[in-house]
């Protein structure tokens, strides 16, 4: 099973909508998907029309009192699955906290699934915390949704840096540009900067467009309802090049 953490310290950056669909493309593509919501808001909960409920919360999930595939629910699509948010998962850093080896609790609790799926989808809360450091050490590759603007490469360089100070060089970070509006000068500058300057970024970019913000009318992924819009074909040329990126 490979795990794909979609990451950013920043909140409103597009972050959910990548994972929702991604994790529908790959599940399209005959990948068992499994997406797990982290993020209290419960945002991919809400796209894919389930309740956010984890019964007994993030405390009980963490203990081990509860296993993680007991609260999994099927979605609308084949091959793909959610674990759902809770709004518990706010108090999360606390629970890990009390834990043995706090930073290593989340790729314990998602073994157990590698039997059944063959990509795992973290949709991530946005700060970087002890739940954030159990992504970094559990996923396979970090996807970074980064809107072209010069606060947002500030959060990346930070990223970056807290990679270097906590031992995560080696970790596959794949930013891309999100929410993109060509026809503003600093867009066009940053998207020509950053991959000089990191060239790990990829080159799907996401246009800032109505089309994604319809997924929380329709609540379903934007490559199911209209997969011929220019946002749903830019998803698609994302995935590929996450694919070749990490393997999958």
């Amino acid at each position: 099973m490979k795990i794909l953490g979609i990451y950013n310290i920043k909140g409103g950056v597009g972050k959910t909508a990548a994972a929702v669909n991604l994790a529908y493309l790959a599940a399209c593509e005959g990948y068992r998907t499994l997406v797990w919501d982290l993020d209290p808001q419960a945002a991919a909960t809400y796209y894919f029309r389930i309740k956010p409920n984890v019964k007994g919360g993030s405390k009980k999930l963490i203990k081990g009192k509860t296993e993680a595939d007991e609260h999994i629910k099927g979605t609308d699509y084949e091959n793909l699955d959610l674990l759902p948010a809770d709004f518990s998962y706010r108090n999360m850093d606390l629970t890990l906290g009390d834990a043995k080896k706090p930073a290593q609790q989340l790729i314990k609790l998602l073994r157990p699934l590698s039997y059944a799926y063959d990509l795992l989808v973290l949709d991530c809360p946005p700060s970087i915390s002890l739940v954030s450091e159990n992504v970094f050490r559990a996923a396979d590759g970090l996807v970074v949704p980064t809107i072209p603007t010069t606060l947002s490469v500030r959060t990346y360089e930070q990223l970056k840096d807290f990679f270097q100070k906590h031992d995560l060089a080696g970790l596959n970070l794949m930013p891309f540009f999100s929410m993109v509006d060509r026809r503003k000068n600093m867009h066009q500058k940053v998207m020509q900067e950053l991959p000089e300057r990191f060239p790990e970024t990829l080159d799907a970019a996401i246009p800032y467009a109505s089309d994604v913000e319809r997924m929380g009318i329709y609540r379903t992924p934007l490559n199911a309802y209209d997969a011929h819009a220019p946002a749903a074909l830019a998803y698609e040329r994302l995935w590929a090049e996450i694919k070749a990126r990490t393997g999958i």
